[in-house]
Formats: C-alpha cells, structure tokens, sequence
C-alpha cells in the first residue's frame, strides 16, 4: 500500500517480496560504510515488521521506497517514532538508505521532502530529528538540503554501539515545524 507518492517513488509499506533486494542493498560495503554491518533476511523480516507496525501505531514509519516506474525497491525512507534509548527521545526521527546504484540521483531528498510534509502537514507533529555519524557527509548533505540545522550542542554517542565503537559518535539535526504565516 503506497502512503506517500513523489514523482518518481512510491513510499510504501513493507512487503514479504521486499526481503531479497533489501538485503541485497544491504550487502553493498557503500551501503553499509556507515552502518554496523549487513543485514540478514531475518533482520530484514523484523525491521519491516517494526516498521509497518509503527506506520499503525504513529501513521509514519521508514517506509519502503521503491521506484514507481518500475516497482524496483531501492531502499528506504521515511520518519519513525523513536520511543527511548537516545538522548533526545522520544522524537521523530527522519533517515533513509538507498542502494548505491541510485545514489546521485535526488531520490533520498525527493522522498525525505515528501516525508517531511507528510509528518509536518498530515501528522502535524512538532520537530523531526536526524542523525549520523561524522563522516556521512552524503547524508548531511541530504539533511542539510532538505533543510535540517545540525544540533552542534546535541552530538552524541549512539547508545545501541559500544563505547570506542567507530561509528558511536553522531552529529545531530534538528527541523522544527514552521510557524503557520
């Protein structure tokens, strides 16, 4: 079921078909430079699970994304509940992964736009957050254009990593709901 629709994605629920390629997406080392590792099919069953049970539950979720011309799923985005366990929760927390095939193309900004104003417009809620490690800069580039400020005072360790870890410091962003006009 597509949720939100740009002109060249359609964001939609997860799907049992979706398993194969998401984990394929997730075997690319570009992928996952930034991330902990790869993801296993039962990783991927569970994550979509979590998501389209947060889409219920919150009426938004990382959603699948996949290319409306073809059906082709290319990876995620979307805005999740982010209930406990960083520093700053509970918030709403906007993030995306593509394969690296369709890197470079605007898709990431395309549907993160698209998420945002359904958050923003449709859920009315108050503030989406965003972060990554420092080194992403493909992703701050992505918050930065889509209009994020980054939070210098609110940069952290990810609790989910151990201390030490590589990728346990990030950078934040912050996006407040604008003011009606």
């Amino acid at each position: 079921m597509t949720i939100i629709r740009t002109a060249r994605l359609d964001l939609r629920l997860w799907q049992p078909e979706d398993v194969a390629p998401f984990v394929q997406l997730n075997a690319d080392p570009l992928v996952t430079e930034f991330l902990p590792g790869p993801v296993s099919p039962d990783e991927a069953r569970l994550l979509f699970a979590r998501q389209n049970a947060l889409y219920e539950q919150h009426g938004t979720c990382y959603f699948a994304a996949a290319l409306r011309e073809t059906s082709e799923l290319v990876g995620f985005v979307g805005v999740k509940h982010v209930a406990s366990g960083l520093p700053f929760a509970p918030c709403y927390e906007i993030g995306w992964r593509l394969g690296s095939p369709w890197w470079g193309r605007g898709l990431a900004t395309e549907g993160a736009l698209a998420a945002l104003r359904h958050a923003f417009d449709t859920l009315m809620l108050a503030e989406i957050v965003s972060f990554t490690v420092p080194d992403n800069l493909r992703s701050r580039r992505v918050m930065e254009r889509i209009g994020m400020v980054r939070d210098v005072d609110g940069d952290f360790d990810h609790p989910a990593l151990p201390v030490g870890h590589r990728l346990a410091r990030h950078v934040l962003y912050r996006m407040p709901r604008a003011a009606p006009s």
